[in-house]
């Protein structure tokens, strides 16, 4: 799964941008990322700190917004042919280029920030799998569940990235792979036909299989003079 820089095409504003990210990159790899200020890069890309603070917010969305331009795909997944080596090709590469330090430098810098940058990152993967599975349909192969792969297999690589508490290896998802596609899959529901469907199948679903109750009508009573006990509920 490579990666790439993304430029926004257009005018002045993307030349602002091609410029502060090209001098976030090269400020990134001379000093340490924890000493990076935003004066500093102004200089560096030849704008005032205001244009960056105006655009960004601050160091920490501009650098968010860098990371996540670095860390979108160039290019589809690789197509091997078949979708189960599809799938297990892109979390390979998906777990080492994420767990490699650079890798582990963009994650904390898109999850510094409190934009949504790491749902942009989440819709990158979501569009490989995205991807992987549509092959698969063309191909007529059983595909698998995209939402089953993010919650048991793309977050818990995630989750060990994050927080370090252990070293991923290939075996480890190919594990997690493993136990995904031995799950059962549960076909989804259809839909119903229109709101008159929606209102018939809750009785439909009660009623199969057993007898229909007889309809009671309850005794109609008579209108009469009241009784001397009883009580109107005004008075008293």
């Amino acid at each position: 799964m490579a990666v790439r820089e993304r430029i926004r095409v257009g005018g002045r504003s993307a030349r602002i941008q091609t410029a502060v990210h090209e001098a976030v990159k090269r400020l990134a790899t001379e000093n340490n990322r924890d000493e990076l200020t935003v004066p500093q890069i102004a200089a560096e890309a030849g704008v005032t700190p205001s244009t960056i603070y105006r655009r960004w917010g601050d160091l920490s969305a501009l650098l968010a917004d860098v990371a996540v331009e670095r860390l979108r795909p160039i290019a589809d997944p690789e197509d091997t042919g078949a979708v189960a080596s599809d799938l297990r090709l892109f979390i390979e590469q998906f777990m080492e280029e994420m767990s490699s330090p650079v890798g582990r430098a963009l994650m904390r810098d898109v999850f510094s920030s409190e934009e949504a940058y790491p749902c942009q990152c989440a819709g990158f993967t979501r569009e490989h799998l995205t991807t992987i599975v549509s092959r698969a349909r063309a191909r007529d192969e059983a595909a698998f569940d995209i939402d089953q792969v993010l919650d048991h297999v793309v977050a818990p690589i995630i989750y060990h990235i994050l927080y370090g508490d252990r070293e991923l290896t290939l075996d480890y998802c190919h594990a997690l792979l493993d136990r995904v596609q031995s799950r059962p899959t549960a076909a989804a529901p259809p839909a119903p036909a229109g709101p008159a469907a929606a209102q018939r199948a809750p009785r439909e679903k009660a009623g199969r299989g057993s007898v229909r109750a007889p309809r009671v009508v309850p005794p109609k009573t008579r209108v009469g003079r009241k009784s001397a006990n009883s009580k109107s509920p005004g008075r008293r």
